[in-house]
């Protein structure tokens, strides 16, 4: 499998670059399931798209701190790309931004969290009756669904948690990719931002760490379910 990460985040603080970027987040939480693939990492927030989609076997989405309303010329340019890949058949992921900027792309309305930043880890609960521990950082949800699609999960203040729509799409609001680390350096890397109240619930919630690799599996299974079914 060849996979393209479209790397959202505009975030180039010194914090920022003490830490491997989410190009090198994504790949490497995929390669603890599937450590033959391939990833060919575009800093789409940078103007770098791919040049082609030929090859490329399926498409991850980063999240990212800007705003999908923000009227940023490559996040038209995303949504753009974003229905091409889905006209093209290519299993799409998304993940926080990119949860949301699918949705804007197919038709969906994105705005602020009625209640405020959720921060720290969460436990998404799955239509399926799954529930997965997982970390969360978004000060804005996806608040009407694109056409077709059905939510597959919900977590605290977050009704459309993350959607599906048919085989193609698959998407997530919170982070799957962040290590145990970093999450607890993030919250007190934002305290001041956040506040003390949202500091104090996201420091309280850092409890056993979420299973990567199973939530790595999921996706995996996602991105590759195209090509199982055509074998």
């Amino acid at each position: 499998m060849r996979i393209a990460i479209l790397m959202t985040n505009t975030d180039e603080s010194d914090f920022a670059h003490r830490w491997p970027r989410d190009g090198e987040k994504f790949p490497a939480m995929m390669r603890r399931v599937r450590p033959g693939w391939a990833f060919v990492v575009c800093p789409v927030k940078d103007g770098v798209f791919p040049e082609t989609l030929e090859g490329i076997d399926g498409v991850m989405i980063t999240g990212s701190p800007a705003s999908v309303n923000s009227g940023a010329e490559w996040v038209a340019r995303l949504e753009a790309l974003v229905r091409e890949i889905v006209a093209a058949g290519i299993p799409l992921f998304g993940a926080c931004f990119g949860h949301q900027v699918i949705a804007t792309a197919l038709g969906g309305g994105v705005g602020p969290n009625p209640d405020g930043w959720v921060f720290g880890q969460v436990e998404a609960e799955f239509t399926d009756g799954r529930k997965m521990p997982i970390y969360s950082s978004h000060s804005e949800q996806v608040l009407r669904l694109p056409e077709g699609a059905e939510v597959i999960a919900t977590g605290p203040g977050c009704p459309v948690a993350g959607f599906v729509i048919g085989d193609g799409v698959m998407t997530t609001q919170y982070h799957p990719e962040m290590e145990p680390d970093f999450v607890a350096a993030l919250i007190e890397e934002l305290a001041e931002e956040l506040g003390p109240e949202i500091t104090a619930r996201a420091r309280a919630s850092l409890g056993t760490p979420p299973d990567m690799a199973g939530t790595a599996e999921w996706i995996a299974r996602f991105l590759e379910k195209k090509q199982v079914d055509a074998a």
